[in-house]
C-alpha cells in the first residue's frame, strides 16, 4: 500500500460517524447492510449516512452494490486488510511476533486467505 493510499483511508475513518459505520460493516461481515438501516443504527440521516458511506467507499474501506432500489455496504476485505498490514508491516523492526500476540489475535481474522 502506498502512504497516499493510508492517509486516505485513515482520513476517511477519522470522524466519529465513519468510524462507527466501519466498525459497524466490520462487524456485519460480508454481507453487509443497506443504507438505511446503516443510518438507522449509526443514528444519522440519509443524507448524512449517504454522504459518510462515499468516503468509505472512496477510501476503498467498504464497498456498496446494488440490491433492488436500495445500495447494500459491506467492508472492503481488501482494503481493510491492506490498511492494516500496511499499519503494522515493520512492526518491531520487521518482527511482529516480538510485538507480543495483541496484534497477531487482532489482525487474524482479516489477514486470512479469505473471510467468505
Amino acid at each position: 500500500m502506498e502512504i497516499e493510499t493510508a492517509v486516505t483511508a485513515l482520513s476517511a475513518l477519522a470522524h466519529t460517524h465513519r468510524l462507527e459505520v466501519f466498525r459497524l460493516l466490520v462487524k456485519q461481515g460480508p454481507d453487509g447492510m443497506a443504507a438505511g438501516v446503516i443510518s438507522q443504527r449509526v443514528g444519522i440521516g440519509a443524507t448524512a449516512a449517504s454522504f459518510h458511506l462515499k468516503e468509505l467507499e472512496r477510501a476503498g474501506l467498504i464497498r456498496g452494490t446494488r440490491d433492488g432500489r436500495s445500495i447494500r455496504y459491506a467492508v472492503h476485505v481488501e482494503g481493510m486488510r491492506g490498511l492494516l498490514s500496511y499499519l503494522v508491516e515493520d512492526c518491531c523492526q520487521g518482527q511482529p511476533d516480538l510485538c507480543g500476540a495483541g496484534i497477531a489475535q487482532t489482525l487474524s481474522c482479516c489477514l486470512q486467505e479469505d473471510l467468505g
